[in-house]
């Protein structure tokens, strides 16, 4: 089975690994948090530091951050590289892996405009592109059930109102210390970049109701 992904699936399979790898690593190195995290006051004012936006991707805050992502990955993730290949053959894993990565730069954006002179301000965690994703898959896939704290199941197309609803209040309103911005970002990226790759999932999420 795990050769099937290696071979069927390579994007979503190297991203769960490398990024399941390197968060476990740091775990056990936290000097490495320093040299990986985003710090967007130092990316606002040496753009040679723009790495941080992939490398703060790879990596988590502890083993409930890092679990909640990649069993949220491992859901959609694959299967969403697996919709994609369906669509447009072999240049659906190059899509995939364009969606993702451009679905974490932008989810991190809006954070280095907004955080620019906080220079205590850290960030990490491979949400904001986990949520590209999820949001992706949904346009394919609305009425599937998400499990909400694995118990609540939700048509997807709910679930997904009431996390840009809730991304919007938290974003202004929490201090919990999650970067709220990552996750609206994110989803707003997966919707409108699978759009612009798939204009036709419009049609085929309408014609799913």
């Amino acid at each position: 089975m795990l050769l099937d992904y290696l071979i069927n699936l390579p994007v979503a399979s190297l991203i769960f690994a490398l990024t399941i790898g390197l968060s476990i690593y740091v775990f056990s190195n936290p000097e490495w948090y320093g040299k990986l995290m985003l710090h967007p006051y130092s990316i606002y004012r040496d753009k040679s530091k723009s790495y941080l936006i992939l490398t703060s991707g790879l990596i988590h805050k502890d083993w409930s951050h890092l679990l909640f992502n990649m069993i949220t990955f491992y859901f959609f993730g694959f299967g969403l590289e697996a919709i994609f290949v369906s669509i447009s053959g072999s240049l659906g894993h190059l899509l995939f892996a364009l969606l993702y990565i451009v679905g974490l730069i932008l989810s991190d954006i809006p954070t280095i405009i907004r955080q620019k002179d906080q220079y205590g301000y850290h960030s990490l965690g491979a949400s904001g592109a986990i949520s590209a994703v999820l949001f992706s898959y949904i346009l394919f896939n609305p009425t599937t059930k998400i499990y909400i704290f694995f118990a609540l199941p939700l048509p997807a197309f709910v679930f997904a109102g009431l996390y840009i609803g809730y991304c919007v209040w938290a974003s202004k309103n929490a201090r919990d210390g999650i970067n709220h911005d990552a996750h609206l970002f994110g989803a707003l990226t997966g919707l409108i970049l699978t759009i612009l790759i798939f204009p036709d999932v419009i049609q085929h999420f309408i014609s799913q109701f």
